[in-house]
């Protein structure tokens, strides 16, 4: 067996060290293909940031998912949801983050998040074309109180933007929810915000037959949704035939997701997504 001097081990040694180091500090920075505007409202300018897979074209017709940002309905950005949108992007799927009004940026109450999530949902379907996206395969998913506007999306029938289309449908065709706030009922995640009219802002008071696929991921020590709160969603949901998958992750806190079990939950959406033929395939090997 071949000896390296002392000096030169210690060399590599230190050299593997200080990679570590510098590499676990480090971020990826991830970037969209290209931001767009959906919504102009009052001085808010709303931007779809859009991630593509390799060799997109708009002549494409592609599954999308839409990722709504949490923050409470009060604050946040669309880059919270980049680096999942990135992995979605390099598995077939076109990614979106939208941008919506918070209470801290635009002094909006969480009915305007609803009206914007209703939004960019509609405007995906009517520049479908253009996108390279199948307009009928569009998932909508989000991260505690974005979780709440994708389900929102699907199961509201009020809040709707005033002049809007509402002929174009702002259902999404599957949700993905990373620890959602989706009972909003007395007792339920931000009931003060909307005791006014919580009965038809709450998705689990909402739920009815034709609720699309869902995707429900929640840590077991989150102390804004207990465990009970999606256990109920998922029975409501199968009480109307609907479908609803249920992830429990033991001992997690609220947005795990993007934490200690940031690849547990990507590797979930991507069986649930292929389960639904919106990606093909085993992810690959080493991702997320």
């Amino acid at each position: 067996m071949k000896k390296y001097p002392a000096k030169n081990i210690f060399k590599l040694l230190f050299l593997v060290a200080t990679f570590s180091a510098f590499s676990s500090r480090a971020e990826i920075v991830y970037k969209p293909f290209k931001l767009v505007t959906y919504k102009q409202i009052g001085d808010a300018d709303l931007m779809l940031h859009i991630f593509t897979p390799p060799g997109h074209k708009p002549t494409d017709k592609t599954p999308a998912i839409i990722l709504f940002f949490g923050g409470g309905w009060q604050t946040g950005a669309p880059t919270t949801l980049y680096s999942q949108s990135e992995y979605l992007a390099s598995r077939g799927m076109v990614a979106i983050c939208a941008d919506y009004r918070t209470a801290n940026r635009n002094e909006t109450s969480p009915k305007e998040c609803v009206k914007d999530g209703k939004s960019a949902i509609r405007w995906l379907r009517v520049h479908a074309a253009e996108l390279g996206i199948d307009p009928e395969k569009i998932a909508a998913g989000g991260c505690s109180a974005g979780g709440h506007i994708a389900a929102a999306t699907a199961t509201l029938d009020g809040f709707n933007e005033e002049g809007e289309d509402t002929s174009v449908s702002c259902r999404p065709d599957a949700l993905i929810l990373f620890n959602p706030v989706f009972d909003n009922g007395p007792g339920g995640y931000g009931y003060g915000q909307v005791k006014d009219y919580w009965r038809e802002f709450s998705p689990m008071n909402n739920l009815r037959k034709g609720v699309p696929p869902t995707l429900v991921m929640l840590g077991t020590a989150d102390k804004f949704i207990p465990v009970a709160t999606a256990q109920k969603y998922k029975t409501l949901m199968e009480q109307v035939d609907g479908r609803c998958d249920l992830r429990l992750y033991e001992g997690e806190p609220h947005g795990f997701f993007s934490k200690s079990k940031y690849r547990e939950t990507l590797l979930d959406t991507d069986r649930f997504l292929v389960s639904l033929g919106y990606l093909k395939g085993e992810p690959p090997p080493g991702r997320p």
